[in-house]
């Protein structure tokens, strides 16, 4: 896992005050294809997670992530969660 991630979500956390749940982080090739994660999908690297906040809406957690990563990473938002991760480029997305 990349420690650079963690510290992200580690901000996050100090943040908001609460604990930050993971729902995927590092994952296996087969196990991505299983899930329909993308080809190139930085799980693969331990480069990413999926995230949520009990009491804090996906979108407040992007909009913060925004402040972290402003001209990197990865952050997409979801109806229940965030992806968040330390690829060089930048990338935005929702669903």
């Amino acid at each position: 896992i990349s420690t650079e991630l963690v510290d992200v979500l580690q901000k996050i956390r100090n943040h908001f005050g609460k604990p930050v749940n993971i729902n995927s982080a590092y994952r296996t090739e087969t196990y991505n294809k299983k899930v329909g994660g993308a080809t190139r999908s930085q799980h693969l690297y331990g480069t990413a997670a999926d995230i949520r906040i009990s009491g804090v809406s996906p979108k407040q957690i992007a909009q913060y992530a925004e402040t972290l990563l402003p001209n990197t990473g990865g952050i997409g938002i979801y109806k229940n969660f965030v992806h968040v991760d330390v690829r060089k480029n930048r990338s935005r997305w929702n669903g």
